[in-house]
Order: C-alpha cells, then sequence, then structure tokens
C-alpha cells in the first residue's frame, strides 16, 4: 500500500511538471510542430524503457483493433499538442494553458453526443462557468489581436484534448497505461515526422536540451507519476490537484516571462479551473 502523502507529492509534481509544457514550449525556438515532434520523441524512447525496466511488454494485446483505436487517439494527441504550442507562441502561456483548461466542458458535450451520456443541472452550471471565464479571460475584444488567436488555440488544444479522452474511454482498450502512452507518443512522433524531417538540424543546443526536459520529465514522468498517485488516493483527488496545472504554469510564466495575470483573467481563470475540478464522477477509484 502506498502511502497517502507519497501520492499526494506524486500528484502535485505530475501538476507540476504538466504545467512547465507551456513554459519549455515558449523557451523552445522551434515550430510547435516541431517541438511536439522532439517531445513525442523523447518520451517514446524513455517509456520504452520504463516498460523493459518495468518488464511491460509493449506488443501485449496488440491487434489491429487496438491499433486503429490507438492511431486515432495519437492523431487527436498530435491535434492536441501542436495547437497548444501554437497556442503558447501566439498568445503567452497564460492564456494557452487557460484556453486548454477548458477541455472538462468538450467532454461533456462530446460524451453526450457520442457516448449517449445526459447533461444534468450540474453539467449545464459547469458549462456556462466554463464560458463565463473564457470571456473574462479573453484580453481584447479584437478577433484578430494575438492574445485573442492564442486564447484561441489553446480552446482548439482543449477540444482535441476532450476527443482523445472521449476515444480512450469509448474504446476501453485492456492495454497497460505505460504502454498506452508509448504507442500514442510513438505515433505522434510518426506522424509528425514528415513535415519536421529538415528542420530537425537547425535548432540550437539548448534547444535540443529543454526539448528532451519536455519529452522526459514534463511527458513521460508526469505520466508516471500521475499513474502512480491513483493507487494511494481516489481518482477524485488527483484529478483536484492536477487540474492545478494552469496556476503552476501561470505562476512559473509570471517569473520567467514577466506575464502577470490581470484581474479579469485571475477572475476568469479560477471559473474555469472550478469547472475542471468538479468532474461528473467525484469518488470513483482508477
Amino acid at each position: 500500500m502506498i502511502p497517502q502523502r507519497l501520492g499526494l507529492a506524486a500528484a502535485h509534481f505530475a501538476a507540476f511538471l504538466f504545467g512547465l509544457t507551456g513554459v519549455l514550449g515558449a523557451l523552445i525556438d522551434g515550430t510547435p510542430t516541431l517541438i511536439t515532434f522532439g517531445r513525442a520523441l523523447f518520451a517514446a524512447l524513455t517509456l520504452a524503457l520504463v516498460a523493459f525496466f518495468l518488464r511491460i511488454s509493449i506488443t501485449r494485446n496488440i491487434n489491429r483493433r487496438t491499433l486503429r483505436t490507438l492511431f486515432m487517439a495519437g492523431l487527436s494527441l498530435t491535434i492536441h499538442w501542436v495547437t497548444f504550442f501554437i497556442a503558447i507562441k501566439t498568445g503567452g502561456v497564460a492564456l494557452a494553458t487557460l484556453g486548454f483548461a477548458s477541455f472538462p466542458a468538450f467532454i461533456t458535450l462530446l460524451e453526450c453526443l457520442f457516448l449517449k451520456d445526459t447533461i444534468g443541472k450540474r453539467e449545464s452550471f459547469l458549462l456556462l462557468l466554463v464560458l463565463l471565464g473564457l470571456l473574462l479571460v479573453t484580453p481584447s475584444a479584437d478577433p484578430a489581436s494575438a492574445s485573442t488567436i492564442g486564447l484561441a488555440w489553446g480552446v482548439v488544444s482543449g477540444f482535441s484534448f476532450a476527443v482523445l479522452a472521449v476515444i480512450n474511454r469509448k474504446s476501453a482498450v485492456n492495454l497497460d497505461p505505460v504502454q498506452v502512452a508509448f504507442w500514442q507518443n510513438l505515433l505522434v512522433a510518426a506522424l509528425t515526422l514528415p513535415f519536421v524531417f529538415g528542420d530537425i538540424g537547425m535548432l540550437a543546443p539548448k534547444d535540443y536540451g529543454w526539448m528532451a526536459v519536455l519529452g522526459i520529465f514534463c511527458t513521460a514522468l508526469s505520466h508516471y507519476l500521475f499513474v502512480f498517485s491513483l493507487r494511494a488516493l481516489t481518482a477524485r483527488t488527483t484529478g483536484l490537484i492536477i487540474a492545478l496545472e494552469p496556476v503552476y504554469a501561470i505562476v512559473v510564466a509570471w517569473i520567467l516571462f514577466a506575464e502577470e495575470p490581470t484581474l479579469r483573467m485571475v477572475i476568469g481563470g479560477a471559473l474555469i479551473i472550478t469547472a475542471a475540478v468538479f468532474p461528473k464522477n467525484t469518488d470513483s477509484k482508477h
């Protein structure tokens, strides 16, 4: 039995690493697609090593059906990461992260449309919170401003992540989490390689270093810590902690890039995060 304090520490560290994703995306001097490729490649290599040392077979239960599902999930993850890094480059870390944080609202809508779930008063209220939050964090009434465009790309990133979550839920593939993460990252690397093949050698050494940190720590390690924390905590508790990702991201961006959030952004972000930390299933175990 894993001690609860260790599970809490793992969950908070995972949330912090997830939050660093946007910060590292801003630091790396590369295109969103190239950053996505590097992140996925380093993560896939790391997860392959983790699977080897933990004696997890990466080919167990892999068949044509699971490969089809993994491909769709990998495609959704690719779109999610590319659009998120576009949002970072366009509107900054804070707006991109808050736009992405709207994904629980999209999950609710997609589950209603494709999984025939019903939207009750609670879910309707949370959707309203997300909408109000996005309106408040929108920095300009000009739809052509870089900040507004960055926020919009962040919302697109949140939508594509919601698609990924629904695919994973609907498929119910009987695979180890490390195995799923490995294949999805490998697919992301394969899907983006044709678009970055000529640019791989053009980055500065420091950019490769940040990319390695992004893939190894903010992707592979954070995913492992997230799964590890679920062995000691309920899914709800872990979800509440992971939902603090935008807070960590905004604080670090404030320190490093002087991206000081406005009062409207703080209030809007609080509404979005509030909606994110109150999922429908509040007491289920992972």
